[in-house]
Parts: structure tokens; C-alpha cells; sequence
């Protein structure tokens, strides 16, 4: 809101034309701007889930009961309905927005060649419940630009081409009375070695970015030791992150990564409909999509060396709503991981009771539900729903942003 207002205050007093940032990118970078129609990259917020045939296995278990069906959990969530206490106190969701907002042509070798810059909001919140009400904790907002490694003409970015030119573009006058100031200035590749179309990859930087800014803020918390047995984290979405091989030579800190986890649970509302198989090994296609009301997975372990490298996660899917009043069989079902940090939890699994404990909270944070606005109230954690809508709020207005441009 504080954007849109600065915007038509400042729009309104200018005598001179605005200075567009495409016009100022293509000054620093010699391309050629072709003022290309902007448009959104950002998919629907509709439920989406892959039916492709990677595998999750429930032949290794990751907790201490060896459970071969579903759990069932109503005397559990309504015991823990009871309880004044919450050990879910933190919330966290990182969201983007990302636009294309031209086209720049730049010279590759003989000939010249036409690349799209990709331009990205991104808002990281951390909201804690404080009796019973949920109160801003912490707020971070990017706005970046995604271009091609070959703007910098001269291969000089690892001597800070790329941090130069977001410096150089904030010392636009026009930008700083909009209180407008990009975080940085994103390279994509623009190397043939694979089919990824340049739009996919200069949002992948965007991504990429959020999710740096998403363990900043877990690290930081957990620096303060706000994280604890009492004192849980939710992060909307997957924990795979990826650690980097720079993290995983520096054995301290790839440590210390790890232990940052140790309090998270991620929790997926959309996610990857695996192919199952059941105990025995056989196929079970319809495992997580026929799981009860209030009822659990077994937890299984999964890991992805080449991905991932050594961390092991525990997975497992929980069902918060009823299949006959949903649109999908797999609306209604979250994933739940959690990252296996000490060396009991990796060699026998999370202790069957907790998990119990920590699937029986997150049944308790399903209501009220969020009918119409948006498509995927079944799968919702209110308290995520209410902290996306706290990042959303902060961001400017589209009509503003693509403005700059």
C-alpha cells in the first residue's frame, strides 16, 4: 500500500518524463531493448500434483513404531484441542511474484540474439502466535532482476559485474522517490547444454533467491533460540534444499545447517502423487489418496544423494479433510517432512509419539476454512493462510511494478 501511494504521489509531481528501468539496463549493458509486452510467469494458485512414477517406498521407516497402515489419530487432535499450550508457534512462507517485463537483444559471437528479463518480488514472513493471535515476527522483501550472464559482455561477473549493476540502477533518482531498491541483479544461464527454455531458467534464479532468504530467516531464529521442543516452526512447502558444495566441504557448517532444521516441519499442500508401494512392495497407487479423515501415513525415510547429498528426511502424508467434500482425491492431504538431524533419530527413526503429537496440532490448525478465496482451502494451515496473506499484503500493486519498466 505504501508503494501505490509514493507512486501516485510521485507520479502526479513529475514534470519530466519517468526514467524506466529497461531503458537504464539496456544503457549499462549495451543490449538492445525491443519493449516487449509484460506479462505474469506465475502459475494458479490451484492445487497442483504430478502424476508421474518417481517412487516413495515405505520399505525403510522412519520412526520407532513399525507401522504397516494408517494411523488413526482422532483421540489424539482432540486431546491436543484441549490444550492451552502450542508447540506450533512459528509460521513461515516465502512467496514470489515474477514478471516478464522485456525482451533485450545482446550480441553472441556473429549474430545477435534475443533474451527475456525477468523481473520478481519476493516477500519471506515469519509470523508467531502470541495467545492465541498471530503477530508479525519478522518481514523481508527482494525485488530483483533476473537477466542473461551475457549482459555482462565482458565475462567480468566474478569481479562483481552483476552487484554493480544493481547499484547502479538503484542510484536512479525517479527509483529512489518510489523507495524502490533492487536486492540484486540475477545471471541465467545462457549455455545450450540443456532444453530449459530462458524464462524457466531466469525464474528459477528468482526461486532460488526466496529460498536463500528462507533459511536466512530459519538460521536467524534459531540463532536467537527461538526455536525449540516448545517452540516448533512451519514452513509452508518442501525443506529439500539443496546445500551447496561449498556448504557440504565445510563439515561445521554443514552441520550447523542441519541442526537449524531440527524444530522445522515443512508442510506441502501440493506435492509429487508418487507411486507407492505398500510394506510388501507392492504397488499401492492409491496409498495417500484413499488415507482416512484424521489419519496418517507410516513415516517413511527418503533421501536423494545426487540432490540432496547425506540428509535424510522423514515423510509422511495426513489427511485434514473429508475426500467426499473435495474436488481432487488428493485435496485434503498434506506432506509433512521433517529433516533427521541427530544420530537416534537416523538410526531408528522419530519417536512414534511425537509424531503423533505434531500430526494431531496440525489437524487442530485446519479450521476455519477458507472458502472462495482460495482454491486450495482444503489443504491450508490457517496460520500459513493467514501468513501468506501478511507477505501478499506488503507486496506493490502489479500496476505499479511492471510501471517501472
Amino acid at each position: 500500500m505504501e508503494y501505490c501511494k509514493e507512486y501516485i504521489k510521485v507520479n502526479n509531481n513529475m514534470s519530466t518524463k519517468f526514467t524506466k528501468v529497461r531503458d537504464l539496463l539496456t544503457a549499462e549493458t549495451g543490449g538492445k531493448s525491443y519493449k516487449a509486452h509484460k506479462y505474469s510467469l506465475d502459475a494458479t494458485e490451484r492445487s497442483n500434483f504430478d502424476y508421474e512414477t518417481e517412487q516413495i517406498q515405505w520399505k525403510k521407516m522412519a520412526e520407532t513404531a513399525k507401522h504397516k497402515k494408517y494411523v488413526d489419530l482422532h483421540s489424539a487432535y482432540k486431546k491436543f484441542a484441549h490444550n492451552y499450550e502450542q508447540i506450533l508457534t512459528y509460521f513461515l512462507d516465502g512467496s514470489r511474484r515474477v514478471f516478464k517485463v522485456d525482451d533485450i537483444a545482446y550480441s553472441n559471437g556473429s549474430r545477435s540474439v534475443i533474451y527475456p528479463i525477468i523481473a520478481g518480488q519476493i516477500g519471506i514472513g515469519c509470523c508467531k502466535r502470541v495467545n492465541k493471535k498471530l503477530v508479525p515476527e519478522q518481514f523481508e522483501r527482494d525485488i530483483v532482476l533476473s537477466v542473461p550472464d551475457i549482459a555482462d559482455a565482458d565475462g567480468n561477473s566474478k569481479r562483481g559485474f552483476f552487484p554493480a549493476l544493481a547499484k547502479k540502477l538503484n542510484e536512479c533518482t525517479d527509483l529512489k522517490r518510489l523507495g524502490v531498491n533492487f536486492s540484486c541483479v540475477l545471471p541465467y544461464s545462457t549455455s545450450k547444454n540443456d532444453d530449459a527454455k530462458f524464462e524457466d531458467k531466469a525464474t528459477a534464479c528468482v526461486q532460488d533467491r526466496m529460498i536463500k532468504r528462507e533459511k536466512e530467516i530459519v538460521a536467524e531464529l534459531v540463532k536467537k533460540n527461538k526455536l525449540g521442543q516448545d517452540n516448533y516452526l512451519i514452513k509452508d512447502g518442501s525443506l529439500e534444499y539443496r546445500p551447496t558444495d561449498e556448504l557440504k566441504k565445510d563439515s561445521r557448517e554443514y552441520k550447523r545447517f542441519k541442526h537449524n532444521y531440527n524444530w522445522v516441519l515443512g508442510v506441502s499442500k501440493s506435492f509429487n502423487s508418487e507411486v507407492c508401494l505398500d510394506m510388501n512392495g507392492k504397488p499401492a497407487p492409491g496409498f495417500i489418496a484413499d488415507l482416512p479423515l484424521f489419519h496418517r501415513t507410516p513415516v517413511a525415510c527418503y533421501k536423494n544423494i545426487d540432490y540432496l547429498g547425506d540428509i535424510q528426511f522423514a515423510v509422511w502424508y495426513l489427511r485434514l479433510r473429508e475426500q467426499n467434500r473435495t474436488q481432487s482425491p488428493f485435496d485434503g492431504i498434506v506432506k509433512v517432512e521433517k529433516i533427521l538431524v541427530s544420530e537416534d533419530e537416523i538410526g531408528k527413526g522419530m519417536n512414534s509419539d511425537v509424531v503423533d503429537m505434531l500430526s494431531a496440532y496440525l489437524i487442530n490448525e485446519r479450521n476455519p476454512v477458507c472458502y472462495g478465496s482460495d482454491m486450495r482451502w482444503a489443504n491450508h494451515i490457517y496460520p500459513i493462510y493467514l501468513t501468506e496473506a501478511f507477505v501478499k499484503s506488503k507486496y506493490m500493486s502489479t500496476e505499479s511494478f511492471l510501471h517501472l519498466f
